[in-house]
């Protein structure tokens, strides 16, 4: 039998037709058909053949999205149909004024809506000839843009190439690039971990990744893209956003379903008072609502003033803002030796919420503020959640406030604090400062990582201030004796801590390297080295090119793992656990059918009696699943375990099923 020779060309533009396939069905549909790992074997079998035949490259090949080399500067991006900025409505009273407006122009006593949320990002252009993108821009003045084309190439949301036989021969995309306020939270902690400024807002921080010279820097970024209008388009006829928004999606490109259309401006004003009151539940920062005229006709008659379309008005919500006095501000150590001062408030309410304190981050934050002991101040929350100083209102002040110096010795160990070239942090380099050491332990068995029930704060540090635990090992050789001496611990408390402890020796390899704390390395981080290298040896032995190899894990990333497991000390630490007992259990194989819960949100709250949380998250995510912290509509299953909490009453309220412990080992058994 005559073998076929192997044809490199063929199977590379099989493999990028997989990949492609897998990227919109994960990122656009939100519909994963393969798992990580099977995805991973793919995408390295495309470098690897891309590495040996470098002709075979294009620019539109999956491997392309992990950047190039860094640009001197962005070209002008000029364009023909102008980019154009939105009117505001602060109010319910400005979206009327915007429809009788409408009405009056187009001589109708009504007039058919499209309201979006809006999102607070970047707006951005991408330009697809015959289906291939070509060059992607920003905003700029709305004439002219600048040229981001590497930058908007390592979006995973952004398609290289649509996924459609029929493209049209020129199509010009506007879209928003914005970050999930989830992850920008992660971004912020990682910063402000390794020294570095924070991102004071979704904006910002799409603005900043966006205008990066080096596309690496980019890449590393998660950030997304929803597409919401067209600029030029040929061989294509549309005439109605409606029509437009499932166009887009038929091209394979992202779109927010989260829309609505309505006949007169009541429904439209209904959307804008239901996004205002579910905008917390939203995994992206939404400022207000956009109301657009359907039809593409009428529009042309309304026409445009200046540099704004007549036909289409940005509704924005109302500020969520306080003043108050900054009364003191104090120093806290993080579990990396990071200084971080915080500022004391007077209590003010934003909201509905009482706010005490706000993160003033570091030293180059306090003196770009002017911010004094004594001040007062404009506080918001960010995002509406994380408590924020605005600006100070220098002309309150009274000429007794008074300037704040960072520490030159830690607050805590008493140690020397220094502040590194090229860091905005100081901290504090004394790896055994007992609050390193209480928030490295905190973090060690926080509900993403060991899950260990029972050890809070202030226990933690009665442990840590007796040096009873100096290092992460030194939980698991706790005793009965040694946590009743303690304050406020009695019997039956200790004894469930040390059977939560016990239980947590057997745990998966993804939340072990997440228990760790590397610098750099989040849950996704470690799901993806856990699913990628499969054992914790394979990790801690991974050179710098096999971590920037796994998608994902940008190269500064991959310098802090390597970094974090040639540490002598870390590797004492780590070999210390696995003596005393702990385990990391490798992913499951992959396997070629779907998993049984794929799709599913589960949250836990309560005690469960027959494992922790933490294994009953595992067992979920196993099958599949995804184990999360909060109780939205996303939700399906909300598993109650002893003394619930909130987290049931929310599931009642937004009709989440509840699950027994006892239904919910049915249904792992079911599913087994």
């Amino acid at each position: 039998m005559t073998m076929m020779p192997h044809n490199p060309e063929v199977e590379v533009e099989r493999l990028r037709e997989r990949i492609e396939r897998y990227n919109h069905a994960y990122y656009i549909l939100d519909r994963p058909e393969v798992s990580d790992a099977e995805y991973d074997a793919l995408f390295r079998r495309l470098v690897a053949l891309e590495t040996e035949y470098p002709d075979l490259i294009r620019p539109d090949s999956p491997t392309q999205r992990v950047g190039t080399t860094p640009s001197r500067a962005f070209d002008p991006a000029p364009r023909v149909v102008p980019m154009l900025s939105l009117a505001n409505a602060f109010d319910e009273e400005g979206l009327r004024d915007f429809d009788r407006r409408m009405r009056d122009l187009l001589s109708t006593d009504i007039v058919r809506y499209v309201a979006e949320p809006k999102l607070d990002g970047l707006s951005v252009e991408l330009l697809y000839r015959d289906g291939r993108f070509i060059r992607g821009s920003t905003r700029g003045d709305g004439q002219t843009g600048e040229d981001v084309t590497a930058n908007l190439r390592t979006i995973r949301t952004i398609p290289l190439r649509l996924p459609t036989d029929e493209p049209p021969a020129l199509i010009e995309v506007r879209g928003e690039v914005y970050v999930d306020k989830a992850d920008l939270a992660r971004v912020n902690a990682l910063r402000e971990a390794r020294g570095e400024s924070t991102f004071a807002n979704p904006r910002n921080f799409a603005a900043g990744s966006l205008r990066q010279l080096d596309p690496r820097v980019t890449a590393d970024r998660p950030l997304k893209l929803y597409c919401y209008d067209i600029g030029r388009i040929e061989g294509l006829t549309i005439e109605t956003q409606t029509t437009l928004l499932a166009e887009l999606t038929r091209l394979g490109l992202r779109v927010n379903r989260l829309y609505h259309v309505c006949d007169g401006i009541d429904g439209a004003i209904d959307f804008y008072h239901q996004i205002q009151t579910t905008r917390d539940d939203l995994p992206y920062e939404a400022d207000g609502v956009v109301v657009k005229v359907d039809a593409f006709a009428e529009r042309r008659l309304a026409g445009e003033v200046s540099r704004s379309p007549r036909w289409a008005i940005a509704g924005k919500f109302p500020a969520e803002q306080g003043v108050t006095r900054l009364t003191d501000i104090v120093v806290s150590v993080g579990r990396t030796g990071v200084l971080t001062p915080i500022a004391v408030l007077e209590p003010v309410r934003i909201r509905g919420v009482e706010i005490t304190s706000a993160t003033l981050h570091n030293e180059d934050e306090i003196k770009r503020l002017d911010a004094r002991i004594g001040d007062t101040v404009l506080v918001q929350r960010a995002g509406d959640v994380i408590p924020q100083i605005v600006r100070v209102l220098p002309d309150r002040r009274t000429g007794d406030e008074i300037p704040f110096a960072m520490p030159t010795t830690c607050p805590v160990c008493n140690s020397s604090v220094v502040r590194l070239d090229g860091e905005a942090a100081h901290r504090c380099l004394n790896t055994s400062c007992p609050a390193r050491i209480t928030a490295a332990i905190l973090h060690f068995v926080s509900k993403g990582a060991l899950g260990v029930e029972g050890l809070g704060e202030k226990l933690v540090r009665q442990l840590v201030d007796r040096k009873i635990v100096r290092r992460l090992g030194d939980l698991f050789r706790l005793d009965l004796h040694t946590l009743v001496s303690l304050k406020r611990v009695g019997p039956t408390s200790a004894a469930n801590l040390l059977e939560g402890l016990r239980a947590a020796k057997q745990t998966t390899l993804s939340r072990f390297l997440f228990a760790l704390g590397i610098p750099g390395v989040g849950a996704r981080a470690a799901d993806l080295l856990a699913d990628t290298l499969r054992s914790l040896d394979a990790v801690r032995e991974a050179e710098r090119d096999i971590l920037t190899a796994i998608p994902e894990i940008g190269p500064r990333t991959a310098e802090a793992i390597a970094e974090y497991f040639a540490g002598p000390e870390n590797r004492e630490a780590i070999d210390d656990l696995l003596a005393l007992g702990v385990t990391c259990e490798p992913p499951p194989p992959v396997t070629d059918g779907p998993t049984p819960l794929r799709d599913l949100r589960f949250v836990f709250t309560g005690t469960l009696e027959t494992m922790t949380r933490g294994q009953a998250q595992g067992r979920v995510e196993q099958l599949g699943a995804t184990a999360s912290s909060s109780v939205s509509r996303a939700t399906d299953y909300v598993v109650a375990g002893d003394r619930p909490g909130s987290k049931a009453d929310r599931a009642r309220s937004l009709g989440v099923p509840l699950l027994t412990e006892a239904e919910f080992l049915e249904l792992l058994e079911h599913h087994a």
